[in-house]
């Protein structure tokens, strides 16, 4: 069965990841926007990540959407996911589809599809996908070959670099990046921000040096994911050549990482929350901050002392993008704990190089490490800790445990009343003492994500044991 997730489907090659299964997915679109197509003819932007035969996975979704009368504009290279966003936007396409499984490890890969407004495709879209899956059968695939495709100029090999760079231009303040002369480690870890991230920071004068651009099916073995554990070489080399910053991107270039001057890896909670504050305090932009449920209080807080609003999502940048195509000038900005977020102007889709090149504006700009402006924001919220640790458990604990949040929600958690449960997608405590815990399982593993946020580090630790406890049934 094939089952959308929070961003596409993913599966493991050569098991659910199949060429079969590729051509019911892609008439499946080409079914959708035929249905929904107006007028003018449908055009459909398709690129593909660094993965195993992402190419030839995207050639053959061509050949199917072709086959269906679609306009294929086919990426003549690796291409990241806000790059192929942008476009959409940007030349007015019916759509878009990616081939790529993102961060997951080497042996999965997955399609991703946008429509029309560029964000990722909406739960009512790929139920109605999911539901064609289920009925086609071999004989409802219309194909043409990729060479006739291209003779018949319903495919044409396309570079969709140009406007993406020149938007990010617009987007970032280059005249205060070239003034700045910071100097840049990048890990773009062999994935599709190579010739992207480290193109901008040419382009805005900023020194660097870039490792792991080489194709790597593989990825080292692992997975690109730019996490602290695989960052190690990216930390070591920032500190031992002193370099001001370290950026990474993950597979597909739209979820980022941060290394601060000394080595020390900055998470998403607290890039969003950094850029949040920079984009008040030099734009002077107020209005609507979007966060998905899980993701830190601390945006909140900040938002509290400037004026604006907070809306909370469930996991997924869709939501994110819904708020901010509905909100295009009251949207500041939009994030997520797990790596991805997007401002005003831009696309409703979470952007890893644009992310590294803000970073390296707010320090041009303030003239100040990651973890001095991290001083300044305490010093106008407070100490916010936050943590998440990820448990798998055997199937009867876990059915025990999903059992005792449907059945058992209690009143107090670590000793302090819950005065606010929040279950838009997981289960979160709101503590009387403004502190917070939350569950979430995993959709497509047996793992239960712990979230936890405190005022200080004591608390924290009560929390995370409590936490543990609860989900063992302790």
């Amino acid at each position: 069965m094939i089952k959308f997730g929070t961003s596409g489907w993913r599966g493991i090659i050569a098991k659910d990841f199949t060429y079969d299964n590729i051509a019911i997915v892609s008439q499946s679109i080409a079914n959708i926007i035929n249905e929904n197509r107006k007028e003018r003819p449908a055009s459909v932007i398709i690129g593909y990540d660094t993965r195993f035969m992402s190419e030839d996975f995207a050639t053959s979704s061509s050949e199917i959407l072709a086959g269906n009368g679609i306009k294929v504009l086919f990426c003549k290279r690796d291409t990241p996911t806000p790059v192929i966003a942008y476009d959409i936007v940007n030349s007015k396409l019916t759509g878009g589809i990616n081939f790529t499984a993102s961060h997951n490890p080497y042996k999965y890969n997955g399609l991703k599809y946008s429509p029309s407004w560029g964000g990722p495709a909406l739960p009512e879209t790929t139920e109605k996908i999911e539901k064609y899956c289920a009925s086609l059968k071999s004989k409802d695939i219309k194909y043409i070959s990729f060479e006739t495709g291209i003779k018949n100029k319903i495919i044409e090999i396309h570079n969709p670099s140009n406007g993406y760079i020149k938007k990010i231009k617009e987007l970032v303040n280059f005249k205060a990046l070239k003034k700045s002369k910071i100097k840049v480690a990048v890990d773009v870890l062999h994935g599709t921000g190579n010739g992207y991230l480290d193109t901008l920071l040419e382009m805005a004068g900023i020194k660097n040096i870039t490792i792991n651009k080489n194709r790597d099916v593989m990825f080292n073995n692992g997975a690109p994911e730019p996490s602290e554990n695989n960052l190690k070489d990216l930390i070591n080399l920032v500190k031992k050549e002193s370099y001001k910053l370290g950026f990474s991107t993950d597979g597909d270039a739209d979820r980022f990482a941060i290394i601060d001057y000394n080595g020390t890896f900055i998470t998403p909670n607290q890039v969003i929350s950094i850029l949040l504050y920079h984009l008040n305090k030099t734009r002077g932009w107020t209005g609507i901050v979007a966060r998905s449920v899980m993701t830190t209080h601390l945006i909140d807080k900040i938002g509290a002392k400037i004026g604006t609003s907070i809306e909370e999502t469930p996991v997924g940048f869709k939501y994110i993008g819904d708020i901010m195509v509905n909100n295009p000038d009251k949207f500041i900005i939009g994030g997520e704990e797990s790596g991805g977020l997007t401002i005003r102007g831009h696309i409703p889709e979470k952007d890893g190089i644009l992310a590294c090149l803000l970073v390296a504006e707010a320090l041009a700009m303030s003239k100040k490490s990651v973890t001095e402006l991290l001083k300044d924001i305490k010093k106008i919220t407070g100490e916010v800790i936050t943590s998440r640790l990820n448990f798998h458990l055997e199937p009867e604990v876990m059915e025990a445990f999903k059992d005792k949040l449907k059945n058992k929600i209690p009143n107090t958690f670590a000793g302090i009343k819950i005065k606010k449960y929040v279950n838009i997608d997981g289960d979160k405590f709101i503590l009387d003492d403004n502190n917070w815990i939350g569950f979430r399982l995993s959709g497509t593993e047996p793992v239960v994500r712990l979230y936890a946020e405190s005022d200080s580090q004591t608390k924290l630790n009560k929390l995370l044991k409590e936490g543990k406890n609860f989900i063992y049934g302790r």
